[in-house]
């Protein structure tokens, strides 16, 4: 028996459903916020990931899909969005900035499969580069909030802020955080080990038991803000109260990687078990002078769609069908026009004409549909037709005109 790929997953119709309800929430709700859509390749070449993931970074380490081409090229399945938009806005878009920039679609990533975590999955992604100011900080998160509000999924999550601080902040910890963790450098992890001496901040991110009881009494970033962090991060924090924003602030919520700064945040949930992030992002102003000649501000951030997937009831979002039953072969094509007709008004028409109506319906309503029309004799003479609520059982006669007026804002 053929089987899919360990850690891939079809999606059937009804999942797709809900991926198809959760892509139109955000693309919606980021338009109000000025964002446009844009779409990058699925693979670029392997430098671009290597340079701005880190050779820290255990996306980079263990987790990227890298093969070589046939013209002998390394090239890389994307595992995040943000690197390939920034190859193509400092490639040829720098005179459009400021920009916002939705993206959705697959990543890969050689992860171990679990719930909520697959080799391949999907995200929705948001960038707004060119902008630097506390408030742009506080809107992107208000984002975030908006579309976890409009999915119904905001009351199951939590919101952690932090701030990484200014260059000379990040390097005042990254010495007190360095001095620190020597101390114990025999009882870190392996992973630990190999990361205090390149990026220590990293090990704030390990899950390892013993890492995370020594980094109980580690020093706190915020003893390193310079006083203009200080007053940055103040100001998001009171964007966000009078945005009504509820927020806890995590002082061990990080972003390694040297082109990170200031705002960190996360929505989690306990609903994943432990894959509890459900959207996460960050300022990262340092990244497009490592891809490029050009230097500008952006933030942004990525949610998983299959993690949301996960906390939506499935019957939610059931696409729902309007049946249309011819009463005999004789019919068949009267029935088929109908559907034509209908469509045309923007309703979702499947047209069973086969086998006997009782398995027909039931048939219809496995799959979706709640009204059913009956094409016979009679209607097609009349082009009146019996129309039948297969909720309620409620009937009744209309025109094909009428059908779209009465129910069809069951289907818009």
């Amino acid at each position: 028996m053929m089987r899919a790929v360990r850690g891939t997953k079809d999606l059937l119709p009804s999942d797709f459903a809900i991926f198809k309800k959760i892509v139109n929430v955000v693309q919606k709700i980021s338009e109000r916020y000025g964002f446009e859509n844009f779409a990058t390749p699925i693979f670029e070449y392997t430098k671009i990931f290597d340079r701005t993931l880190g050779e820290t970074s255990d996306v980079v380490n263990k987790e990227m899909y890298t093969f070589v081409d046939r013209s002998g090229e390394s090239v890389t399945l994307r595992p995040e969005f943000t690197a390939g938009i920034m190859r193509s806005v400092t490639g040829g878009l720098i005179h459009k900035l400021p920009m916002r920039l939705f993206s959705y679609g697959p990543i890969f990533r050689h992860d171990r499969p679990q719930t909520g975590r697959q080799r391949q999955f999907h995200q929705i992604n948001c960038e707004v580069l060119g902008e630097d100011s506390p408030e742009s900080d506080a809107e992107i998160i208000k984002l975030g909030c908006d579309i976890l509000l409009e999915l119904d999924l905001l009351k199951y999550s939590k919101l952690f802020v932090n701030s990484l601080g200014c260059v000379v902040s990040r390097e005042n910890f990254h010495i007190a955080l360095k001095k620190y963790l020597l101390k114990y450098e025999n009882e870190l992890s392996y992973d630990s080990k190999l990361r205090l001496h390149k990026n220590p901040m990293r090990i704030l991110d390990s899950k390892d038991i013993g890492d995370q009881k020594i980094l109980e009494s580690a020093p706190s970033i915020v003893d390193s803000y310079t006083d203009a962090s200080k007053r940055r991060f103040d100001n998001v924090l009171n964007m966000l109260s009078l945005f009504g924003v509820k927020f806890e602030i995590n002082v061990n919520l990080v972003r390694g990687l040297d082109y990170y700064c200031h705002t960190a945040f996360e929505f989690t949930t306990d609903r994943l078990g432990a894959q509890s992030t459900i959207i996460g992002g960050g300022r990262y102003d340092g990244l497009a002078k490592i891809m490029s000649k050009h230097d500008f501000p952006a933030i942004g951030f990525a949610g998983g769609i299959e993690r949301m997937m996960l906390m939506l009831p499935e019957e939610i979002y059931v696409n729902k069908t309007i049946a249309i039953l011819s009463v005999n072969d004789e019919f068949v094509h009267d029935a088929y026009l109908l559907a034509s007709e209908l469509r045309n008004y923007g309703l979702r028409i499947i047209v069973y004409t086969r086998g006997k109506i009782g398995r027909r319906i039931e048939k219809a309503v496995s799959s979706g549909s709640i009204i059913a029309i009956f094409v016979g004799e009679n209607e097609v003479k009349s082009r009146r037709y019996k129309v039948k609520n297969l909720e309620s059982g409620v009937e009744d006669e209309l025109l094909s005109s009428e059908i779209a007026s009465k129910i069809g804002p069951l289907f818009l």
